[in-house]
Parts: C-alpha cells; structure tokens; sequence
C-alpha cells in the first residue's frame, strides 16, 4: 500500500513498516491455502461444513470429550454443539456413548467412518497442496519450509496454538 504522507514517499517510514508489508503478503498466501483447503475437503466422498471438519479434528485428537467440552473447544454453545453432533452422528461419523464411570455423561466418540472422512480429506488436502509445491523451484520450496519452521518456532514451538482451539 502507497503512503499519501509526503511528495513522492512512498517508502517504509520503519522498520515496522516492512513486517507489515511481509504480513500482508503471507495474508494474501494464508487466503489461498484456505481456498485450496476448502476445495480439496468438498472433493472428499462426503462433503462436510469446516465446522463440521473442525470438530471431528477435535474429537480424533481428543476421543471421548463430551458436548460442553467440545463447545468450549470450538468457541460455539453447547445446543449449537448438540445439533452439531446431531448432524455428525446421522451422517454415522460420531456416536454418543455413556461414560464407564459417569453415569449421566456422554462422550463423543468417533466412528470408524469419521476416521476414515478425516483421512481422505487430510490425503486430498495434501495432494493438493503437494501439486502447488510441485510448480515451485526446489530453492523456493525449501526457503518455503525453513521460513515455516522458523514461523512454528517463533509462534511457540510445536505448532500447537497458544491463544485457542484450531480452526
């Protein structure tokens, strides 16, 4: 973006200045590899909603959560979350179980078939983004993983999300 402050400036008034301009370019990226995400889920034999994928992400990482906990971790309310899981369980990819010690709680569990949903998306979203990756120069690529390796580092190590549940 041009800066409207000086006759003919339009350079970075700061250091700060560049990190943003660098922000909004892997905005831009960022953009693109949720497109390619979105496209490559809606391929899978099943089509699901991302807060449909989401919370069967949450469910394999974390079996047997019940219907608070699962709201809490997608920031929805618990009846959004039961008819979330409503749609979930008729598609046959979660089922509801009592819980062996609780007797008034029910976990989520899924099925066989969610596992089996959630991989074939996992698989078509790589392969997709295996083909962009495929156009790109071999240094680009790498200077591509060295420059995420070192964005996960800065961002606090292994990836995972400090500041909420992931998308």
């Amino acid at each position: 973006m041009t800066r409207l402050g000086g006759i003919g400036d339009d350079r970075p008034n700061g250091p700060g200045d560049d990190l943003l301009a660098v922000a909004r370019e892997i905005a831009d990226a960022v953009d693109a590899l949720a497109n390619l995400w979105a496209v490559a889920a809606q391929g899978a034999s099943l089509r699901l909603s991302p807060h449909q994928l989401r919370a069967l992400r949450i469910l394999e990482a974390e079996p047997g959560l019940n219907l608070t906990a699962l709201a809490e971790g997608m920031e929805i309310g618990p009846p959004t979350a039961s008819r979330l899981c409503d749609r979930l369980e008729a598609a046959g990819l979660l089922e509801r179980l009592l819980h062996p010690h609780r007797r008034r709680e029910v976990q989520l569990v899924l099925t066989g078939r969610g596992r089996q949903v959630l991989s074939e998306v996992a698989e078509r979203r790589s392969q997709a983004l295996a083909a962009v990756l495929a156009g790109m120069d071999p240094a680009a690529r790498e200077a591509l993983s060295r420059g995420m390796r070192a964005f996960l580092s800065a961002r606090g190590g292994t990836g995972a999300q400090t500041d909420g549940p992931l998308p």
